[in-house]
């Protein structure tokens, strides 16, 4: 998995306007925060002004009328104030989490459209990290980065304005602790955001181990790794906690830092402060004044350089998840032939693929099949059969060759329009957690409970799901964990007939499954296959035998191929095989008792 190591520019222009760009429809929203990050600043001076005013003319003079009502105006200044920064708060958060939905949205449709490819070279575990906490970091950029940032920056330079006006010898007196402050600030700065890089890469690492070996925890035990894959989720789970600790000792230092050196000032305040009145040259209202722009000063000031983190950070994140958005490995050229029916005719011819560069997997593979018949392929582990079904929807491009289906070249067909006439039945079947209506349909909720059951009563499982408990509504958990390898076989066949595919292709899979599971799955191979263009990848000789054609393949090539009276008396490859079988199973059946 890819780290990323190099620290970042804080601003990043063109990333900021790629980022920025998902706020485009709602920059209503964002002119009105920036709007209002103005007029806090504006306002932010006021409050302290007001007190100096009323201790100076009014508490010194004993005018408890005009101090009456000098009050009511701060006390409505006080509840405008609050308000104001409320709705900012409230709309700068609102912007971030609606860009936030928006990207997400754009992200997972893009994983969606994404070629096989390009998650043989990503981890789940990674793209789930984009997915969702790595965007959740980028509506920070807007709840607590740019826009926060900007408020308090104009906050910082309205305040120091009216100190420089009201009196710049004391302002400059109260402001020598800002080169201590400023070294603290930098410090603290690449501090965290050394620490926030590595939390973000560990909170990676984390999701993609922890993915990866819950989905296979079944492996894990089987081979008793348990205490071996604890030992390595426990090394990564403890660069999690350092990068986090180093962060907390950051924060840890930092802001007791800045409350010495606001101490220090208040001190510089208060000794200069009463110089000068004592030498009529100053008042008390202008120290208290003072005393209340440093609070807000430094209340901005703290947090600056946690929010340049924040904001860098978020920033990071947005980059990552914009590598995904800008990642091309998708299929860019989509035909727009889309035909209501096909008859199913298949031709490969001088196919060659590979699923990396300079290691081809086929090697100018060559063969027709006629709509509606069966073809078998055989061959040992390698040779290429399952990469056949993988480039014949288009699941991966052939460099070489063409594949054709009624005479038109794949690249011809509209996709989608494509893959709805192509029905998949695979080895490994995959189960959604969810009902067992769910998982025939695929969430399409168009299809009625009385289609799914003609098509279960058809493939003759309907009593086989009846008998688990709530029938169709019966939950399947997670990959189908509730089910036996037969079941989940069973329930992927009904799927492929329920969308009545032209074409079948079938990884037919009757390994490791109970007597009645595979008398039902042999039906429901001879139901599937009947009258539709099928695919096999054999493994049943029941079903070899009934191949209109099979082809014998060796290293990606095809080195044999006929129908099965034809290859047995060539006493080739496919011979070889096929006797092995035999003996394999008169050997098993000997053994009975």
């Amino acid at each position: 998995m890819a780290t990323d190591n190099s620290i970042k520019k804080i601003f990043d222009l063109q990333l900021l306007r790629q980022i920025f760009s998902f706020a485009k429809p709602y920059r209503k929203t964002l002119y009105f925060a920036m709007a209002l990050s103005v007029v806090l600043a504006i306002l932010a001076p006021l409050r302290p002004w007001l007190i100096q005013y009323s201790v100076d003319k009014y508490i010194n003079n004993n005018l408890v009328k005009g101090l009456v009502q000098i009050s009511i105006v701060q006390l409505g200044l006080l509840i405008l104030e609050s308000l104001l920064r409320f709705i900012f708060l409230y709309r700068s958060n609102w912007l971030g989490q609606t860009v936030v939905n928006d990207m997400r949205k754009a992200v997972f449709k893009k994983i969606l459209y994404q070629n096989l490819s390009y998650y043989d070279n990503t981890p789940i575990g990674t793209l789930t990290t984009r997915t969702v906490n790595d965007i959740e970091s980028v509506n920070e950029i807007f709840s607590q980065g740019l826009l926060s940032i900007v408020a308090d920056v104009l906050t910082i330079i309205s305040i120091m304005v009216v100190m420089f006006a009201v009196d710049w010898k004391l302002t400059l007196i109260c402001l020598s602790t800002f080169p201590i402050l400023i070294v603290a600030t930098y410090w603290f700065k690449e501090t965290v955001n050394r620490s926030f890089q590595r939390v973000r890469n560990a909170v990676a690492a984390l999701n993609a181990f922890a993915q990866e070996h819950i989905t296979g925890m079944y492996l894990v035990q089987a081979f008793a790794a348990e205490e071996r894959e604890m030992n390595k989720f426990t090394r990564i789970n403890k660069e999690h906690r350092n990068a986090n600790i180093k962060g907390i000792f950051a924060y840890s230092v930092f802001f007791p830092i800045v409350e010495i050196i606001l101490a220090l000032s208040i001190g510089l305040l208060v000794w200069r402060g009463a110089v000068q009145i004592l030498h009529y040259k100053g008042t008390p209202g202008m120290v208290i004044a003072f005393a209340m722009y440093l609070n807000l000063l430094f209340r901005p000031l703290r947090m600056l350089a946690d929010k340049f983190n924040v904001l860098q950070m978020g920033m990071i994140a947005g980059e990552r998840v914009l590598r995904v958005l800008n990642d091309d490995n998708f299929l860019h050229q989509n035909g727009s032939y889309a035909p209501e029916n096909i008859r199913g005719e298949v031709v490969f011819d001088k196919v060659h693929f590979s699923y990396k560069a300079g290691a081809p997997v086929l090697k100018g593979v060559s063969f027709r099949l006629e709509a509606g018949k069966t073809m078998a392929i055989v061959g040992h582990t390698g040779a290429g059969k399952t990469s056949i079904i993988s480039i014949l929807n288009r699941l991966y491009e052939i460099q070489e060759g063409r594949i054709l289906i009624d005479g038109h070249p794949l690249e011809e067909y509209d996709i989608y329009s494509l893959r709805n006439h192509i029905g998949i039945v695979l080895q490994d079947v995959f189960l959604f957690s969810g009902t067992v209506y769910d998982n025939i349909t695929l969430r399409n909720d168009s299809i009625p409970l009385a289609k799914v059951e003609e098509v279960t009563k058809m493939l003759n499982m309907h009593d086989f799901i009846m008998r688990l408990p709530g029938g169709y509504d019966f939950n399947v958990m997670e990959r189908g964990n509730t089910l036996s390898q037969g079941q989940r076989q069973l329930l992927s066949f009904a799927r492929a007939l329920l969308y009545n595919p032209s074409i079948l292709v079938l990884d037919e899979a009757t390994s490791s499954v109970d007597s009645e599971s595979e008398q039902l799955i042999q039906h429901a191979i001879d139901t599937l296959t009947n009258g539709r263009t099928s695919i096999v990848i054999a493994h049943r000789l029941s079903t070899i035998r009934k191949a209109d054609k099979i082809i014998v393949m060796d290293k990606g090539c095809i080195t044999e191929q006929g129908d099965h009276r034809f290859l047995l008396a060539a006493k080739g490859a496919y011979y070889d095989l096929y006797t092995a079988v035999e003996r394999e199973k008169e050997k098993a059946a000997g053994n009975t008792y």
